[in-house]
């Protein structure tokens, strides 16, 4: 095992940051796995999982076992890590600017197939590694601001030459379920299978630029614009949504951990052998997913429980107006796993009440959360 500190300024004078890279196995080997947790700081499974997953990977170079190569993230974000007002700890958005820190990534396609353009041939194994090298040089081209793009740019890099990335995320109150891009749906399904996910939701662009979109991205990117070169996904991504934040505990933990390593034991990272139970669900469009919204302010209660499926028409919250008492019940135009829910029970008019994962598209533009 091998740790890497990367440490850059921070907003005030005199301050600095570190993210910490764990690196295990031969780093020129195939595949190599790139995990991050806590991209949003206060999502604290991530955290957990990562650093339960680094200890068995430990273990597992140390018996001989990892035959790949895996880098680890524990932590990615220290900016959002050290948000905290009035004791309540705020980590999805930068307090600086409002920027979502799992949105604006950098864009490389272009720069990048410039760069391949002449270097393309008939042989994909040549292709995928002339796009690394010319995503890597559109990467080390920029020159970053501040220090959250300083801190993009850099978890960028470390992900950047991965065969596969997982982001691992939580929701407020949620079932297991992950976000890919279609292409990337067939080497991810296993993992799928083995974290148990309810709901998997599939959208070519999901708006907003996120950090496994700017990974795989370019490489459907750059296959849709060479359509006579054969061009492999070189990196398939995920945004892995560990249940909610509350879920935060050893056990839980454990058992991301033990899945994720599976995992990698099925793609041949670590050596052995694995039995990949069904899966839970099938994908459907990220563009089908229904964000509930409250027509009105109150408290709010849900009459149907995460992971049930409910109809178009059903009523799956309740929200009391304070004053009145009046009941104003917010039912679902979609049929689908009511996956994802807040964990709060104050609603506000036009707060998002849940997520029900819906088979038929109705949705364009920015499909995620803000």
């Amino acid at each position: 095992m091998r740790e890497r500190v990367f440490s850059f300024p921070g907003r005030g004078a005199g301050s600095r940051h570190d993210v910490l890279t764990l690196s295990y196995g031969d780093p020129a080997a195939r595949p190599h796995v790139h995990v991050q947790g806590g991209l949003h700081a206060d999502e604290g499974p991530g955290m957990m999982a990562a650093r339960l997953l680094a200890d068995r990977l430990a273990e597992a170079e140390a018996a001989g076992r990892l035959t790949g190569h895996v880098t680890v993230v524990p932590f990615a974000n220290p900016l959002g890590l050290g948000q905290v007002l009035h004791g309540d700890h705020s980590g999805r958005f930068d307090l600086y600017d409002g920027r979502n820190f799992n949105r604006d990534y950098p864009e490389l396609t272009a720069d990048a197939a410039e760069a391949v353009a002449p270097r393309l041939t008939d042989d994909p194994a040549a292709n995928t590694a002339a796009i690394r090298e010319a995503l890597a040089a559109a990467l080390a081209a920029r020159r970053p601001v501040g220090p959250a793009e300083v801190l993009r740019h850099h978890l960028m890099g470390l992900a950047l030459g991965a065969d596969v990335v997982l982001d691992l995320h939580c929701d407020g109150e949620a079932e297991m379920h992950l976000y890919t891009q279609p292409a990337a749906w067939q080497r991810l399904a296993p993992l799928a299978a083995l974290t148990g996910c309810r709901a998997v939701l599939l959208a070519e662009v999901s708006g907003g630029h996120p950090f496994d979109e700017a990974l795989s991205g370019p490489w459907t990117a750059l296959a849709a614009r060479f359509p006579d070169r054969p061009i492999p996904l070189g990196c398939a991504s995920a945004t892995v949504e560990l249940r909610g934040r509350a879920d935060v505990c050893r056990k839980l933990g454990a058992g991301d951990a033990d899945a994720l390593v599976d995992y990698l034991t099925h793609l041949g990272v670590v050596s052995g052998l694995v039995s990949l139970p069904d899966p839970a669900c099938a994908p459907t469009p990220l563009a089908g997913s229904e964000a509930l919204l409250a027509p009105v302010a109150g408290l709010l209660s849900y009459a149907v429980a995460l992971g049930e499926t409910v109809a178009a028409g059903d009523i799956v919250a309740e929200i009391t107006d304070l004053p009145s008492g009046e009941v104003t019940p917010v039912r679902a135009s979609t049929s689908g796993v009511f996956y994802a829910r807040p964990a709060t029970r104050i609603a506000e008019a036009g707060k998002r009440l849940g997520k029900i994962a819906g088979q038929v598209p109705f949705r364009d533009g920015l499909l995620l959360s803000p």
